[in-house]
């Protein structure tokens, strides 16, 4: 049975995440459900990351055994014709038998979507959250070079995940503003992320732009001095999945 990895990009808006769940739709339930139309019995995927409710993604991955071999060329346009408009296949190939589109993950990239602008921009309401007030990028950027590095990130991880391992690596943790658009644009680039993390990291992020937490808290609180984030959970609808790097395509 080929192993098959598909690259998928979806507005996460009208679901309850990407893993399937009983009586709420799902990205994972959509894609098996056209996947299970072409080959004529049910096929089960395995995505690179559970992103949550309202979430988005522009460079999801998911690997599945196929029963039968079609062209990796033709597979997106055959998916794409039996998947609602807010979930499209970007691309298809072969990997190797073993290959694991979560376990085999060296990298992913997040984006987070701040709405600046003095009043919420309706359009953008679904991909960003709006931030009222003032917000000083200087502390803002100050705060997240914190974060990056390899540290305990226990504090930064909402309660349900199980994780046992807390320790993470973050290569990047960026700051784009985009003065003519009124957003800011967060990008967190890491070897792994903890379940709501980068959420977790934004709104402090925001908070010391409010002048509400100082970057010594937040060194406190990756030190382990805290026994809870110091910031509330951002929106999921700012979140982003930007890309996911396996060792063939670093």
């Amino acid at each position: 049975m080929a192993n098959t990895l598909l690259h998928i990009t979806y507005d996460g808006t009208n679901y309850s995440g990407f893993q399937v769940q009983d009586n709420a739709p799902t990205i994972q339930e959509a894609v098996e459900k056209a996947l299970g139309i072409i080959y004529k019995e049910p096929v089960r995927i395995t995505g690179a990351g559970r992103t949550d409710s309202g979430v988005h993604a522009r460079g999801q991955a998911a690997n599945y055994r196929a029963p039968f071999h079609i062209a990796e060329k033709n597979l997106p346009d055959a998916v794409n014709a039996l998947l609602p408009p807010d979930i499209v296949i970007t691309g298809a190939e072969r990997v190797e038998d073993e290959f694991h589109a979560r376990y085999d993950a060296r990298r992913k990239i997040y984006s987070y979507t701040i709405d600046r602008a003095p009043f919420p921009q309706v359009l953008k309401r679904l991909y960003s959250w709006h931030v009222a007030g003032r917000l000083d990028l200087k502390i803002m950027a100050e705060t997240a070079a914190l974060f990056e590095g390899t540290h305990d990130f226990q504090v930064f991880q909402a309660a349900g995940s199980g994780v046992a391992d807390t320790v993470r690596t973050l290569y990047g943790v960026t700051l784009e503003d985009r003065p003519a658009d009124r957003l800011l644009i967060i990008t967190f680039e890491g070897n792994g992320f903890l379940y709501r993390m980068v959420r977790l990291i934004t709104g402090a992020l925001v908070r010391a732009g409010m002048g509400k937490l100082s970057p010594g808290q937040v060194k406190t609180a990756l030190q382990g001095g805290n026994a809870a984030a110091p910031a509330p959970t951002a929106p999921a609808a700012g979140l982003c999945l930007e890309k996911i790097f396996y060792d063939h395509n670093l």
